[in-house]
This record gives structure tokens, sequence and C-alpha cells, in this order.
């Protein structure tokens, strides 16, 4: 079975908000046309960074149709499609599928704390359910609950089971289950202060938070790497470290948010229960987009 193999720079896109915490589609729009001519590889709708627990499934269905729609082909997207109910994974799988996704991204179940039985299960039925790419998403600092080894081994062994978004900090894993795993397998950094260490551990990107503000940035980290110019990447993603840090000096995705109104890509609302940033943190943001030249 042929599957996309995601590559580069992938922005974790925010889900755009009116200031009474409607969508805000508008701007929805022009970030992701943005965000393609900026040099961002493929687009992730509806996961973390998209506030996917407060929409409602019907706010969840509609970012995911119009950011495929918006993308037009130009770049590939991955719909989020977790939960910790299988069942309602299942549907959000399927709806991707649908809209026409490229891969739907399946975070570990939170709350729930299954074992790796459990996880096993879920992400087989999820699997089993759809015929586009399942990227497992495995970030216990959320979720509580981490993917194995063993059982990242046991679940590539499903056709439809094609890569990974590791938000583990953990640079032993790529290296880990290129080992474990006897099939080509996509591993992707969840982490932007990572990027470029996972890709020295044998990863194949970045699935950012970053690259909502700064697309062509964490996009030219990519691609010096992918042309042997280390010494260019790694200058990169120096200048980029203080944003790395600002942007999760609170929850993600408040500081992202809020970076993107000063650069008037977007409103800064989140849902709660995600507060509006402290001023302290305000400024934090503010001087790392100053330091970084994308805001004078």
């Amino acid at each position: 079975m042929s599957h996309t193999r995601f590559t580069g720079s992938v922005t974790a896109l925010i889900t755009p908000m009116n200031q009474d915490g409607s969508l805000d589609f508008p701007s929805l729009e022009k970030l992701v046309d943005w965000q393609i001519k900026e040099g961002t590889s493929a687009l992730c709708a509806m996961g973390t960074t998209g506030e996917s627990p407060t929409l409602s499934h019907d706010e969840h269905h509609a970012v995911v149709e119009r950011t495929i729609k918006i993308a037009g082909g130009r770049v590939p997207v991955i719909a989020g499609a977790g939960s910790n109910s299988t069942a309602e994974a299942i549907d959000l799988a399927r709806h991707a599928e649908k809209a026409g996704a490229s891969a739907a991204l399946v975070v570990t179940p939170y709350y729930n704390k299954p074992t790796q039985e459990g996880l096993y299960r879920h992400f087989t039925a999820i699997a089993d359910a759809i015929s586009i790419p399942v990227i497992l998403y495995n970030i216990p600092g959320r979720s509580v609950v981490e993917i194995s080894v063993e059982t990242f081994a046991r679940l590539a062994k499903h056709g439809n089971i094609t890569g990974v978004k590791d938000a583990t900090a953990n640079l032993l894993r790529p290296l880990q289950l290129r080992r474990a795993i006897d099939k080509p397998f996509n591993q992707l950094s969840g982490e932007d202060g990572t990027a470029v260490a996972f890709l020295a551990a044998g990863g194949d990107g970045c699935i950012s938070v970053t690259s909502n503000i700064a697309p062509a940035l964490c996009a030219a980290v990519q691609k010096a790497w992918q042309h042997n110019k280390t010494d260019e990447a790694i200058a990169l993603q120096d200048k980029l470290l203080p944003l790395h840090d600002a942007l999760f000096c609170e929850s993600n995705p408040a500081p992202v948010k809020y970076a993107a109104s000063l650069l008037g890509l977007a409103g800064e609302t989140t849902r709660l229960p995600l507060a509006p940033l402290t001023e302290t943190s305000r400024q934090k943001v503010k001087q790392a987009l100053m330091d970084t030249g994308l805001l004078s």
C-alpha cells in the first residue's frame, strides 16, 4: 500500500476565533493560503494547537473541510481525529477520509489511562475503519499514557499505520523505532525545540507550533537539513529557539495565538479553560518575536 510520506515543516494550525469565541473562517483561509506560500510542506488541522477538545463535532468537521478546500491540493492536509473514546475517534477519522484528508492524526487516549493492550486495540480499530494513513500521536505530557516501543512495533505491522508525531522530547525514540520497526515508518517531531536533533536521529520533519507565525524560517530549517547544510540548519534553529521557548511559556496555543495577533494573522481568542496570557507572558512573546526579526 502506497502512502504519502510527510517531510519538512508541517504546521499544526491554530483555529482562529472571533472575540465571542466563534470560528473565524476568513482568518483561517488567509492563514492557510499564507502558510503554503511561505513554504510549509503540509498542514495539520484540529490537533492540540487547533483546540480540538473544545470544538463541537460540527465545528471540527467544518475546520477540516475548510482547510482541505483552501489548500486545494497544493499541500497535503493531516486531520486530527483523536479522542479518548474509540468510537468517537473512528467517526472523526471517517469524516477526515471523506473530506479528502491525506492522513489522520490520532492521539493517545487521554484521561482513561489505557494499558498498552488498550492502546493497541484502540489504534487498530481506527486503522481498520479507514483507508487513509494513520499517524500515531504520542504526547504523554498531555495524555499521561505513552506508547511503548514494543507497542509501536506491533502497531506498525498494520498496513494503514504509517508514522508517528513524537512529542516525548526523547531523542532515543526515533532511533529505537527505526530499530524495532521493519518497514519505512514516517517519524515527525512534535517538539519544535528538538526539530534538528530529531532529524539527526533519523526523523523526517516536524509538526510545528512555531511555524504558525514563522513558516518560512521553520521551512528553511528543514530544507537546509535536506540539502546537507547542517551548519545552516543549526544556525536557523538557534535563531528560532527563543521563539520556541516563548510559545510554550503558558499552555499552547495561547502564546502562539497572541503572537499571531501581534502579526495581524488572527485574533488571540482561545476557548475556556484556556485563559488569555498574563502580561509577563505577553512581554516574553513580544520580545521573542522582535529577537527573531518577525516584529519591529
